[in-house]
């Protein structure tokens, strides 16, 4: 018989572990821009590749994943932890400068206790990293509207991603956990409806970007000194 863990970590395998180029480029971005670079936690690190990039810009990078995905190797300077981010992480309070979610929320059974454990574990002043899909893309907005659900919340991605965010719901999340100073920016890069090997902005040459346009969103907040 099947457990709740056999579950939640065949949902966790069925990312394979890697996210886009798109998305990493506006982790690495927001997460560069931080004030303090000593210590870098990565929740839901995956195979290791956006950990292996941020590495050279922290003293200390801790990555946590619940599965050991092939090629976790990439990130061999880090510090790998095993852990389920349903459940509270096995680390200390304010012990990080940084902590990275990248396209992790929307896995997650209950967002709120999540984001209140990055909290925790961030130190004053401390920034958060999130991103997850855009559900207010017109890409999305239409799969809702004749599917019946977002566009990365259909079928084939079910049960690995469970939990759909839009912007405001980020906001209210991030706020009733304590976090100030929330910014939201997108990848500008996201896939048209139907044809979704041409993107918007091959369409365009670049002009259609943004909220309507991007398949993938980005939040960064602080934590109060």
């Amino acid at each position: 018989m099947r457990t709740l863990d056999d579950e939640r970590r065949t949902a966790a395998e069925m990312s394979g572990g890697h996210s886009s180029e798109a998305i990493y480029r506006i982790v690495i971005a927001s997460a560069r821009n931080a004030g303090n670079k000593e210590s870098l936690l990565d929740v839901g690190a995956g195979d290791g590749s956006l950990t292996r990039e941020l590495i050279p810009f922290f003293d200390r990078v801790v990555a946590l994943d619940l599965v050991d995905h092939e090629g976790r190797n990439a990130a061999p300077a880090a510090q790998w932890i095993t852990a389920d981010l349903n459940a509270a992480l096995p680390l200390a309070d304010g012990e990080f400068d940084v902590v990275v979610a990248a396209e992790v929320i929307e896995h997650l059974e209950n967002p709120r206790f999540a984001v209140r454990e990055w909290f925790r574990v961030l130190s004053a002043g401390g920034r958060l990293v999130i991103t997850t899909p855009n559900n207010e893309s017109w890409r999305s907005l239409l799969s809702l509207a004749v599917r019946g659900h977002f566009a990365a919340f259909t079928g084939a991605s079910y049960p690995a991603h469970v939990t759909a965010l839009t912007r405001l719901d980020l906001e209210r999340i991030l706020g009733e956990a304590g976090f100030e100073r929330t910014e939201l920016s997108f990848t500008d890069h996201g896939a048209v409806p139907r044809l979704t090997r041409l993107t918007w902005q091959q369409l365009s040459r670049g002009r259609l970007r943004g909220l309507r346009f991007s398949d993938n969103l980005c939040c960064s907040a602080i934590k109060p000194r």
